[in-house]
């Protein structure tokens, strides 16, 4: 810098322009101004372009992905048993607990599936089962109330029964098959059942496929409207429906007509409706215990 200063000494005097020379030798700071292509060295500012490696930093917004996680939260969806309720629209199955009674009820499934699957040949001793389940037996006959007590407790209330033999968290015999609502009215649920459902070998026998379809069509009739006591129930048996696979069990009411609704219904498994029904009901209830 000191070095252009000598050279303002001699093009002062050549020109002696008058004091407006001295803004030009302000011009030889001009001459400073080449220190601009040090600007040049601002291309090293593109090394700031490294800065839009920042933007892979934008790369980081590819955790708004993230939100497609709360898609995951749509496998929520599982509650749409309630959303029949939420949308003012009944609820179709008892919601099961995990303690009490639901809780005892599930382990006695497992012990009527575990006995038929251990049989005669079966190296448990059977003797020693009996006399375990017997004690249960005589505990929990010790301490059960009378039966119009128990009667009244069963149907307390005005909503769905726990204690049904196709959907009752508290029904040993209940699969259970969980039912839910569409939107296009109809309702459906899929269940697997095991040996103690079984007719035709390896196979649901034929009772317990007309026992869901009467259920689930009484079911459809609820999540509709108007709903009633079976009338008639006509089963159609197109093959047979087979144990260890999810069955879907459906049912949608299709008219209404005084007092007289129908309903219709199916089971199927792998893509084949296995049987049909078409159910006629009475728009009439039997009063509950109180």
């Amino acid at each position: 810098m000191t070095e252009p200063t000598k050279p303002t000494k001699p093009t002062g005097p050549a020109e002696a322009t008058g004091p407006t020379d001295p803004t030009g030798a302000t011009g030889p700071t001009g001459p400073t101004g080449p220190t601009g292509p040090t600007g040049p060295t601002g291309p090293t500012g593109p090394a700031e372009a490294t800065g839009p490696t920042g933007p892979t930093g934008a790369t980081g917004a590819t955790g708004p992905t993230g939100p497609t996680g709360p898609t995951g939260a749509i496998g929520a969806t599982g509650p749409t048993e309630p959303t029949g309720a939420i949308g003012g629209r009944p609820e179709l199955t008892a919601t099961p607990r995990n303690k009490g009674v639901d809780e005892a009820v599930a382990a006695a499934r497992r012990v009527i599936t575990a006995l038929l699957h251990a049989g005669d040949r079966s190296a448990a001793e059977m003797a020693t089962v009996a006399e375990r389940l017997n004690a249960v037996a005589d505990h929990l006959e010790e301490h059960a109330p009378a039966v119009e007590e128990r009667m009244v407790d069963m149907w307390r209330g005005e909503g769905v029964t726990r204690h049904d033999p196709v959907t009752g968290p508290e029904n040993a015999l209940a699969p259970p098959l969980r039912l839910h609502g569409n939107a296009d009215g109809s309702i459906e649920g899929v269940v697997v059942l095991d040996l103690p459902y079984q007719g035709p070998p390896g196979y649901v026998h034929g009772g317990v496929s007309a026992l869901l379809l009467d259920h689930t069509l009484g079911v459809a009739n609820h999540w509709a409207g108007p709903s009633g006591m079976t009338a008639e129930l006509t089963l159609r048996y197109h093959r047979p429906t087979p144990l260890f696979e999810p069955l879907t069990v459906m049912g949608r009411q299709v008219s209404v007509d005084g007092r007289k609704i129908r309903t219709v219904g199916t089971i199927s498994a792998g893509g084949e409706v296995r049987v049909s029904a078409e159910g006629l009901f009475i728009d009439k209830q039997l009063p509950r215990p109180r």
